[in-house]
């Protein structure tokens, strides 16, 4: 049984959704101001696993992850720029979305912007309000924190003990100091939005609570995001939501941890801080670090433990996949004839079991990727007495399986002639050279999920959508065959 560690609990607990086999999800995206870095990408790459493998675990997931597109930092970065907050948030988002794609990072099953749900997040505000768990002052409104008992739940943190932190802003006008913005009053060269206050745009907080109302329901199954959220932006939303609707938000908290580079804290002032695109670009990686090169070192540590980005964890990164396709290069050639598979289906089995067990106990990446190169070490043994071309085909099809729950093994080439080695200390993260890059082709589960499009477009008799999607695989050198009972398979 899968079981999930519940920041809400401070424990691991058996996983049982709302509705049976169905997974309703929120995630908290990111602030479309600047280009992702890197913990950005291992946020991203956490749930995007976690996904994978609820999907590979047969069941149906809804997942919904936000962009906060207004926000200080954007009307700062418009302001500076002499642009409008949309010029802004529109370069972001798409540079979101080319860094997320080169990690193989799926698009959620919405993507809902704040400025899109003024009305979802006035509603809540004004169902807040009513109950006397909001106040107004000056075309603001306040969430009056006090009158949440529970409130500090789920950071472990009392009332009594807070004090405004440097992300409350001190106001003199607010009941309390904990008391955070529901609703903003217009200032001059912001945008704005009518509302029974007067004009004004949203807090933050409110922004995701009405998101995650308005796309999942009062009450989900999983809240995610970085383990910096917690407080006091998951508080809040908290304390909102339930005292909005009387009803549990969500059920299940997942967090992950940290990055750090060369073990220091990231941050822009120790000058090591780096966003996605510069590992792929700029770097001295460039000509090394696919994005599967990437996602196996984000994945070699628990995602609820700190990171470390460092030389050597690339290192090891990139020469655990150089031997994986280096096997996988070996499977593609001819097999010996008769009967030589003898163990392949033990092996297989043994994995098979080994991964689900680990992904089974909080999405444990490491030890499922340790269960990966145990059969990586069963096969290659299994190769110097010899596999029959059915049975290579069988022990790569394996590795492609699993390894598309972890988004791996699922490139067409690899460069061989790359082994990476530890590099002299003055070549640091720093030192900038070209690009060269290798993208990675659909994966099987994001293949099935189009097939499985295609095939409910026909059954609505939308012909139109279901020919885009089979040229759009057919682009990418897949093929589909239509069979007689309405089903349908594909091949690359």
């Amino acid at each position: 049984m899968l079981k999930i560690y519940n920041t809400l609990t401070g424990k691991k607990e058996p996983f049982e959704p709302i509705a049976p086999k169905t997974v309703r999800m929120y995630v908290c995206g990111v602030t479309v101001y600047d280009y992702c870095h890197i913990g950005h990408a291992r946020s991203a790459l956490v749930f995007d696993v976690l996904r994978r493998y609820l999907e590979y675990s047969g069941y149906v997931v809804t997942f919904v992850k936000n962009f906060t597109d207004v926000d200080d930092k954007i009307i700062k970065r418009a302001n500076e720029q002499g642009v409008s907050c949309d010029a802004v948030t529109a370069k972001y988002i798409q540079a979101y979305h080319e860094d997320m794609g080169r990690l193989g990072i799926r698009a959620a099953t919405e993507e809902p912007k704040a400025t899109e749900h003024i009305a979802d997040i006035v509603q809540l505000t004004e169902r807040l309000v009513q109950k006397g768990l909001a106040y107004v002052v000056d075309g603001d409104v306040y969430f009056e924190v006090s009158k949440y008992p529970e409130y500090g739940r789920l950071s472990k943190r009392r009332l009594e003990d807070l004090q405004a932190g440097a992300r409350v802003d001190v106001d003199e006008r607010k009941r309390h100091a904990m008391d955070f913005a529901l609703w903003k009053s217009s200032k001059p060269g912001e945008p704005t939005w009518e509302s029974p206050w007067g004009p004004g745009r949203p807090g933050w907080h409110i922004e995701c609570s009405a998101m995650s109302i308005r796309h999942l329901g009062e009450t989900f199954d999983i809240h995610g995001g970085g383990m910096d959220l917690i407080f006091p932006h998951h508080e809040n939303e908290i304390a909102q939501s339930c005292g909005a609707t009387g009803k549990e938000f969500a059920r299940y908290w997942v967090h992950n941890g940290f990055v750090q580079i060369n073990k220091e804290k990231m941050s822009k002032s120790l000058g090591n801080f780096f966003t996605i695109r510069e590992i792929f670009e700029k770097s001295k990686w460039s000509a090394e670090v696919t994005g599967e090169t990437l996602r196996y070192f984000l994945l070699s540590t628990h995602y609820h433990g700190p990171l470390d980005f460092s030389d050597q964890a690339l290192n090891d990164a990139k020469n655990a996949l150089t031997a994986f396709y280096d096997l996988f290069k070996r499977l593609d050639e001819h097999g010996v004839n008769g009967q030589m598979d003898k163990g392949l289906n033990e092996a297989v089995g043994r994995c098979r079991t080994t991964f689900k067990s680990a992904m089974d106990d909080d999405f444990n990446t490491p030890m499922a990727l340790a269960s990966l190169q145990a059969l990586r070490s069963d096969v290659n043994k299994l190769l110097t007495v010899g596999l029959t071309t059915e049975g290579r085909q069988t022990a790569r099809q394996a590795f492609r399986s699993f390894g598309a729950v972890l988004g791996l093994f699922q490139l067409t080439r690899w460069d061989f002639n790359v082994r990476v080695e530890p590099k002299p200390a003055h070549l640091a993260l720093t030192t900038f050279a070209p690009t060269v890059t290798v993208e990675p082709v659909m994966t099987d589960v994001q293949i099935e999920t189009k097939l499985a499009e295609r095939i409910d477009a026909k059954k609505c008799k939308d012909f139109k959508r279901a020919d885009v999607i089979r040229e759009e695989l057919k682009s990418l050198g897949i093929t589909i065959e239509d069979k007689p009972d309405g089903t349908s398979r594909w091949k690359r």
